[in-house]
């Protein structure tokens, strides 16, 4: 616990955006979750191919297990994302029906809290 609290007292906006996407993500798939493997397969598969040519291209750089982890991660969400909003009639990222983006926006901004206070107190 406090390697998080560490974690998160010293997180940067960057990742801290991040954290953000990675919130709305979880909560379209709590809303449009199917559990068809097609859809998470083919997720994978993007995942592998863009996930590499990412990774390729900042190989020059040091990376640490977490940078490789996200360079894999987002394509996967990317497309998972899409396949799962697909014929849903949303606008970019934003949902049709309010009670979800209320509950994404909440959750973002409950988290942005949780890192305001554990930057204060600790």
């Amino acid at each position: 616990m406090k390697r998080l609290i560490q974690y998160f007292q010293n997180i940067k906006p960057n990742k801290t955006v991040l954290w953000c996407y990675l919130i709305w993500y979880l909560v379209t798939v709590y809303f449009y979750f199917d559990p068809s493997p097609k859809i998470w397969m083919n997720s994978i598969g993007i995942s592998a191919v863009i996930g590499t040519a990412l990774l390729l291209s900042v190989s020059s750089q040091g990376q640490d297990f977490w940078q490789v982890f996200r360079l894999y991660l987002m394509p996967f969400c990317v497309s998972s994302f899409s396949a799962l909003i697909k014929g849903q009639n949303f606008f970019v990222i934003v949902s049709p029906r309010i009670e979800e983006t209320i509950v994404a926006v909440t959750l973002c901004i409950v988290f942005l809290g949780t890192i305001a206070v554990i930057k204060k107190r600790f």
